[in-house]
């Protein structure tokens, strides 16, 4: 039977992908990915991932960019569009999958698929339709959170405290609830008010060269974190950060 593996390789530098992961990668007939070729300048992420195999695999397999699907970035009903967005996916990748006969497929993910990716969701709904048998699991990565924390040489909790982990997009909601540490990911854009006392470990485009860190109290490295991801995302194309906030006395 087909396998389809889910293969987390890290945020970026490809000495951070696990040597169980390059064994799943050796594993694999093919992989699929999908295509953002409407992206200023191409998908870069796509050649990343291509840099990637280069680093690890003496045979590359083919890989299949599989158009990503059009997506409402302003929907009155956002739920809703993202499940749409989902069910666009799996049908794209169901018509990859079933064109390139029984062998096995690998998906690489962008750090770990675990962490606000839905590589998995959509795997499970190209096999809840049917058409694709598979056995199919999951390999682990190096999040950005982790590299985060080993950019900034932190703890991301205090001793015995709970961490939240949300989006930009709901950042106000993990305010509001009370926490005092918040790991923000998937970010449009940064508003930082009402967390002015507040200390902020960020960083962007982590484990690649175009890497940026900015950490401290936000009154004061505020603006460097909105100019730094300006010019990052200027310069190289496209923009991957990752923040923690904390609440200190």
């Amino acid at each position: 039977m087909r396998r389809i593996r889910i293969i987390g390789i890290g945020a970026g530098h490809p000495d951070q992908v696990t040597i169980e992961a390059v064994r799943a990668l050796r594993s694999v007939d093919y992989f699929i990915t999908a295509d953002k070729a409407d992206k200023p300048g191409g998908d870069q992420l796509l050649a990343a991932r291509q840099a990637l195999l280069e680093r690890h695999l003496d045979d590359i397999p083919p890989v299949v960019a599989v158009r990503d699907p059009e997506r409402d970035r302003d929907p009155d009903d956002y739920d809703q569009a993202v499940v749409d967005w989902h069910d666009a996916r799996a049908e794209a990748y169901e018509q990859a999958i079933l064109g390139h006969g029984e062998g096995d497929v690998g998906f690489l993910v962008w750090g770990d698929p675990a962490f606000y990716d839905s590589t998995i969701r959509i795997v499970e709904k190209v096999l809840a339709r049917g058409r694709v048998e598979a056995e199919w699991d999951v390999i682990p990565g190096i999040s950005s959170l982790q590299l985060l924390a080993a950019r900034h040489r932190i703890v991301l909790h205090d001793i015995g405290q709970p961490i939240v982990v949300t989006t930009g997009r709901r950042l106000r909601e993990a305010l509001a609830s009370g926490a005092e540490n918040i790991l923000v990911m998937l970010n449009s854009t940064i508003d930082l008010e009402g967390f002015e006392e507040w200390t902020i470990w960020w960083g962007a485009n982590l484990g690649t060269p175009d890497e940026r860190l900015v950490a401290g109290r936000v009154t004061e490295v505020a603006v460097d974190v909105l100019t730094t991801r300006i010019e990052v995302k200027t310069t190289v194309g496209w923009i991957m950060d990752v923040y923690l906030l904390r609440k200190k006395p």
